[in-house]
């Protein structure tokens, strides 16, 4: 087996010591801010499969976000009661909304792609991929220039994460059946 294979199953069934340190990890970062810049990727083995590379332009970004069914924002003018009730917003994943964050906050970068890293009772931890979009070396990479062509993926729905929230990975859920 490879290295990678190896990450990706200690991933799959942590072990005792695994546990502890992941522990340990979440311990630590309810501490950070809610999107930060990180070295290298805590599984390399899926920000490998999504497009990942040691390279300038390339970065890593960890993104937390708050559990607890998604709702829009309190109303701060007055309303009649009837139309006061805040519904949940229920159309988008945790993972989709990371990714749009962490793009906020990264202007010039698209996304790769992401993965989750952790979860408490609060808190989801995602680890996005993304690419500078002037970066020269992502710029002369034939597979990440292709990657950033398309600009604002993560507003527009048009990442992994957004695509399955949208219902469009599923054939099931909002796909008609061709025939």
């Amino acid at each position: 087996m490879s290295l990678y294979k190896h990450i990706r199953e200690l991933w799959k069934s942590p072990s005792k010591t695994l546990n502890e340190l992941n522990k340990k990890r979440i311990i630590s970062w309810r501490r950070e801010p809610r999107t930060i810049r990180i070295e290298r990727p805590t599984r390399l083995d899926r920000a490998r499969s999504l497009g990942y590379k040691a390279k300038q332009g390339v970065i890593v970004v960890r993104q937390r976000v708050l559990r607890g069914g998604r709702q829009k924002p309190q109303f701060k003018a007055g309303r009649r009661p009837k139309r006061y009730g805040r519904k949940k917003v229920l159309d988008r994943n945790y993972q989709s909304v990371a990714e749009e964050r962490s793009c906020r906050v990264y202007k010039n970068c698209e996304v790769l792609g992401s993965y989750e890293v952790g979860k408490d009772g609060k808190y989801y931890w995602y680890e996005i991929i993304l690419a500078d979009r002037n970066s020269p070396t992502v710029l002369s990479n034939k597979n990440l220039k292709q990657a950033v062509s398309r600009r604002a993926k993560a507003y527009r729905g048009l990442t992994s994460a957004g695509k399955k929230s949208r219902g469009l990975r599923n054939k099931g859920k909002g796909a008609e059946k061709v025939r």
